[in-house]
C-alpha cells in the first residue's frame, strides 16, 4: 500500500509539474505557438462536429426544405406521396382549434395546421394563368419553413379565421417560390383565374423565395385558402406542424389527435449514422481526417516546444528526475494541449451548428450531448498519435549534450 501511495504521489507531482510548465509556456515563453495549437485543434474538432451533425441529420431525415418543424401530425392513412403534391387524401379536422390548444402547452413555440390545394392563378392586370400549389399556414412572429418557403414575410396570425366565423379581415398575402413567380412575370397581384372579376380572391405578392423544389409553390394564410377550397366549415388541414420541445410537442399532438400519426421530424440519435451508408461514410471520413489534422498540429508544435525546452529537461535529469518522469511531463503537456483545443472545438462546433440551421432556416445539422465526449476522445486519440515524436525528442535529451551546446 505504501508503494502504491508513493507511486500515486509521484504521478500527481509530475502532472502538477507538467501543468505548471504548460501554464508558464502559455502565458510567457511560447504562448503564440501553444495558442496556435489549441486554435488549430479547436477549429478541426468544430468542423468535425459540424460535419457529423450534418451526417446525423441526413441519416434521420433531418435535412429537409419541406419544413423545419419538430413534430408533424398527419392522418394515419395518409397516402405515401409528398406533402405538397396536391393529392387529396385523409385530412385532420378542427385544425385551428387543436393548434390553438397545442400552442398553450409548456415547451411549445408554435403550432400551425397546413392545408394544400392547387389553384389556377393569373396576374390581376392580365396575362397567362398558371397552376400553383397553395399551402395555407398560420404564421407567427418567428420565420418558419413550410413547403420549402419561409413564413417570415406573412403577417403573424390568421385574422380571417376570427374564432371560427371566417368573417375577419383578409390579409391577401402570398409568398411565391421562384418557380411560381416565373409563371407570372413579376406581377405584384394574383387572382384566381376563374374569378378574375372578383377582387376578394386576390393575393398581393409579398415575397419570392428560392426553393429546391421544381414545382410552383406558394404560402398563404390558412383561413383564406380554406375559404377558397370550401373547407372552412370543418377546419380541414392535411397536417399539423409543431415547433418546440420534441417530447412536449409529441405528447401534445398525441393528446389532440389520438387517431393520427405523430412523427418527430428531427433525428438527434447518433445511432442513426449506422443505418445510412452515406451518412456513416461521411462521418467516418470526417473522423479520420480530423484525427490526422489534429495529430499534425500537435506533433509539429509540441515537437518544436520540446526542442526548445531541452535545457529544462536536462536540468530535470541533473536534479534526479528519471527518464520516465521526464517523459510523463512531456506526455501530459501534449495531451492537455489537445484536450484544451477539444473544449474550444466543442463550443465552436455547437455555435457552428446553430448558425448553419439559422442561416438556412432549416435543420441541416443536429447537436447531440454525446458530441462533447466525442470531441474530447478525438483530441485524445490525436494526442496519442502525436505524442511519440515529442517523447522521442525528450528521450534523446541528455545533460552532456546540453552542456556541450
Amino acid at each position: 500500500m505504501t508503494d502504491d501511495a508513493d507511486r500515486r504521489g509521484r504521478l500527481a507531482g509530475l502532472i502538477g509539474l507538467a501543468l505548471s510548465r504548460l501554464w508558464k509556456q502559455a502565458t510567457r515563453t511560447t504562448s503564440g505557438r501553444l495558442l496556435a495549437t489549441v486554435a488549430g485543434v479547436g477549429v478541426t474538432v468544430a468542423v468535425l462536429l459540424l460535419v457529423t451533425g450534418v451526417a446525423i441529420a441526413l441519416a434521420g431525415g433531418g435535412i429537409t426544405t419541406a419544413d423545419d418543424a419538430d413534430v408533424r401530425i398527419v392522418p394515419t392513412d395518409e397516402p405515401l406521396v409528398a406533402s405538397i403534391d396536391g393529392v387529396e387524401g385523409p385530412r385532420l379536422g378542427a385544425g385551428h382549434e387543436n393548434a390553438a390548444e397545442i400552442r398553450t402547452r409548456e415547451g411549445i413555440e408554435h403550432a400551425s395546421p397546413v392545408l394544400v390545394e392547387p389553384a389556377l392563378l393569373e396576374p390581376a392586370e392580365g396575362g397567362e394563368p398558371g397552376t400553383v400549389v397553395l399551402v395555407g399556414v398560420v404564421p407567427d412572429e418567428e420565420p418558419r419553413t413550410v413547403a420549402g418557403l419561409s413564413t417570415g414575410a406573412l403577417e403573424s396570425g390568421d385574422s380571417q379565421y376570427a374564432d371560427g366565423s371566417y368573417d375577419g379581415p383578409r390579409r391577401e398575402e402570398i409568398v411565391l417560390s421562384a418557380a411560381a413567380a416565373e409563371q407570372f412575370e413579376d406581377s405584384d397581384r394574383l387572382v384566381r383565374a376563374s374569378d378574375r372579376t372578383d377582387p376578394t380572391v386576390g393575393f398581393d405578392v409579398v415575397d419570392v423565395k428560392a426553393s429546391e423544389r421544381s414545382e410552383p409553390v406558394a404560402l398563404v394564410h390558412l383561413s383564406e385558402l380554406q375559404s377558397l377550397a370550401g373547407t372552412e366549415r370543418d377546419g380541414l388541414a392535411d397536417q399539423l406542424l409543431v415547433w418546440g420541445d420534441d417530447d412536449a410537442a409529441a405528447a401534445a399532438g398525441q393528446q389532440q389527435y389520438p387517431a393520427a400519426t405523430t412523427e418527430r421530424t428531427t433525428a438527434t440519435n447518433p445511432a442513426a449514422l449506422f443505418d445510412d451508408d452515406l451518412a456513416f461514410a461521411t462521418g467516418l471520413l470526417a473522423l479520420v481526417i480530423g484525427i490526422g489534422i489534429c495529430a499534425s498540429f500537435i506533433t509539429t508544435t509540441m515537437g518544436m516546444t520540446v526542442e526548445e525546452d531541452r535545457q529544462v529537461l536536462a536540468v530535470l535529469e541533473a536534479v534526479g528526475f528519471p527518464p520516465y518522469s521526464r517523459l510523463v511531463v512531456v506526455g501530459v503537456s501534449t495531451l492537455v494541449t489537445a484536450l484544451s483545443g477539444a473544449l474550444l472545438g466543442v463550443g465552436l462546433g455547437w455555435l457552428g451548428i446553430l448558425a448553419a440551421d439559422r442561416l438556412t432556416a432549416a435543420t441541416v445539422a443536429t447537436f447531440h450531448p454525446l458530441f462533447v465526449p466525442y470531441g474530447l476522445c478525438v483530441a485524445l486519440i490525436a494526442g496519442a498519435v502525436a505524442v511519440p515524436y515529442p517523447l522521442v525528442v525528450a528521450a534523446r535529451t541528455t545533460v552532456l549534450d546540453e552542456v556541450g551546446r
